[in-house]
């Protein structure tokens, strides 16, 4: 890691009005299966919010319906004050998923994959160096293969790809998995400046005291619903 790299600021946006997040009655279905079933839940801006739950209770589903990625089937859905329904296009470039999958090219080198996902939102060459010195990956590994990294180096890189997006929106599923201690002690301060800088964050993990420790509120997710 590198003690010397940039701090972390959202783009410039106008001021927000709204919750970042604002679901209700939210039904999605998935392979003919509702993998949300009337999900309610508003998120502030700037807040941290962690989804816990069992596996298969659809917190992934919250996260991927939240990033445009799985069509509201029914209910309601606002994201960064825009429909769901209506705009999940215009949703997907301000908003940063970080899945079980790190979203890798595996055939490119750890700089084009960062350069490439910051290139989506016209993140500047500044902003993608400054990406990956504060993940750790600007100096021997910039021109390493994703193919040849490690666990934790794919998910550092990974992780370097969505702050050089500066999305206003994180949806972060298990994200300390594949970090050792020092990355996850990184990744927790990466997440603390960014939401400073006025990003929102949604967190799924069963690793509760970690990121409960980063968490404005706790919300459980049982059975498709939120409570």
């Amino acid at each position: 890691m590198d003690p010397d790299a940039p701090s972390l600021a959202t783009r410039p946006r106008p001021d927000p009005e709204g919750p970042a997040v604002e679901l209700v009655d939210a039904v999605a279905v998935l392979g003919g299966f509702p993998v949300l079933a009337g999900a309610t839940l508003s998120v502030r801006r700037s807040e941290v919010v962690l989804l816990r739950g069992p596996n298969g209770a659809g917190k992934t589903s919250v996260l991927r319906l939240c990033a445009g990625l799985l069509p509201l089937e029914r209910g309601e859905g606002r994201i960064l004050g825009l429909d769901l329904a209506t705009d999940r296009d215009a949703i997907r470039p301000r908003v940063g998923l970080l899945g079980h999958r790190n979203g890798l090219y595996a055939d490119l080198t750890v700089a084009e994959n960062v350069s490439f996902w910051g290139a989506t939102v016209g993140a500047s060459d500044d902003e993608v160096e400054a990406a990956m010195a504060r993940l750790g990956v600007a100096n021997r590994l910039r021109d390493v293969p994703v193919t040849r990294l490690s666990a934790g180096q794919k998910r550092r890189t990974a992780l370097a790809c969505l702050v050089a997006r500066r999305a206003e929106l994180w949806l972060l599923d298990e994200p300390h998995a594949g970090l050792d201690a020092a990355g996850r002690d990184e990744l927790d301060a990466v997440l603390r400046q960014a939401v400073a800088a006025g990003a929102t964050v949604v967190v799924a993990s069963h690793e509760l005291e970690r990121a409960g420790s980063l968490a404005d509120r706790l919300v459980d997710v049982v059975a498709g619903q939120v409570r």
